[in-house]
């Protein structure tokens, strides 16, 4: 939808559902506040309150942008859906203050944005009128999403600032995700629990639709806590990913030496990998371990060693000191089933696999 700040914008489909959603929800109530503009009129009037909504919203992601690219991380896009706005904000911020800092900035703008709203609410809109009525829907919608999304519990901005919190305090990250993942789940399940009970309390029944948006962003809220948790689990393995650790051994094999021969000399140095190498010896590329498992056993001496290898590009090219996020970013860059190590001259070390890597997170 367009590039502010130079961040790529996109709304997801999902977005007119909501957008249908809040306009047949609000038509109701802005016929009451404008009895003379008919059933037409309030609808459209209900229409722009959603999308002057989403762009609140949008506002409030775009803070969170702009503050991550001023401590210098990529942002890749922002994404408008069902329920909000996400976004994508590539690497974490090294500390725990910057980290604070990014997730309080859309609140601090929503919160803003319902100041500023009911000042014009209370001083400068007439009192009535079709700006008024969207004046005083902005400005009490965007105090709900400010308050909402400082509620201490991940995914929210409330916890990713508890995990600030928790992280400034231990000066461990991963305790302050679990904290407040955790701290998450308790935020869902009160969300659904204290407007039941209140309207219980009151005697009154809970009416559907309140109920419903209560299990949806309950629902949202518990997955996102729950997905936090697993990306803790698998930073605390991270300390396991080393290239050297998880590199096979390699022999270097030429392209028209038969893959039977080749694999046979393998078993025989005790090597787990093969790579192709030139004339002159050097690699030039990987021979492909999935390819080499769905070439049936009578086959192998029949087929070369070159039609089951993948050229070398120089992004599977890694360096064997790698390990952890900075083993994974790499391999993020070009996915593939094995990467060739090399020392820092250049010699090679071995090959790592992928799926040894897997390994080290199965089970999270």
């Amino acid at each position: 939808m367009g590039r502010p700040f130079g961040i790529p914008v996109y709304v997801s489909p999902t977005w007119l559902i909501v957008a249908a959603f809040i306009t047949i929800t609000f038509q109701p109530h802005i016929a009451t506040m404008l009895p003379g503009y008919g059933e037409f009129g309030t609808y459209a009037v209900a229409l722009a309150f959603a999308v002057l909504l989403y762009l609140s919203v949008l506002l409030h992601e775009l803070a969170h942008c702009v503050v991550a690219k001023h401590y210098g991380l990529p942002v890749r896009r922002i994404t408008l859906y069902m329920l909000g706005g996400v976004s994508e904000i590539e690497r974490e911020p090294e500390t725990a203050g910057r980290e604070f800092n990014v997730a309080f900035a859309g609140p601090l703008l929503s919160l803003g944005l319902a100041g500023i709203g009911y000042l014009f609410y209370a001083f400068v809109v007439p009192p009535t009128g079709v700006i008024t009525v969207l004046v005083w829907q902005l400005w009490w919608s965007n105090l709900i999403v400010g308050v909402f999304n400082l509620l201490p519990g991940l995914p929210l901005d409330g916890g990713r600032m508890l995990r600030a919190a928790v992280w400034k305090v231990t000066s461990r990250p991963g305790t302050g995700t679990l904290a407040a993942a955790w701290v998450g789940r308790g935020v869902a399940v009160a969300v659904v629990a204290v407007p039941l009970l209140l309207n219980l309390m009151a005697g009154q029944e809970p009416g559907l639709g309140e109920m419903l948006w209560s299990v949806v962003l309950a629902s949202f809220i518990w997955i996102g806590a729950s997905q936090s948790l697993r990306i803790a689990r698998v930073r605390a393995r991270l300390p396991q990913l080393r290239a050297r650790l998880l590199a096979r051994r390699a022999i270097p094999v030429t392209a028209g030496t038969p893959l039977a021969e080749a694999l046979r000399r393998a078993v025989e140095a005790g090597a787990g990998a093969m790579v192709l190498v030139d004339h002159d010896g050097r690699p030039v590329g990987i021979v492909n371990e999935a390819a080499v498992d769905a070439t049936p056993e009578q086959r192998r001496p029949w087929v070369d060693v070159g039609t089951v290898t993948r050229s070398l590009e120089p992004s599977l090219v890694l360096g064997a000191d790698l390990e952890g996020e900075s083993l994974l970013a790499a391999m993020r860059e070009t996915p593939a089933g094995e990467y060739l190590l090399v020392e820092g001259g250049g010699e090679i070390f071995g090959v790592l696999a992928t799926a040894d890597v897997n390994r080290v997170f199965s089970g999270v």
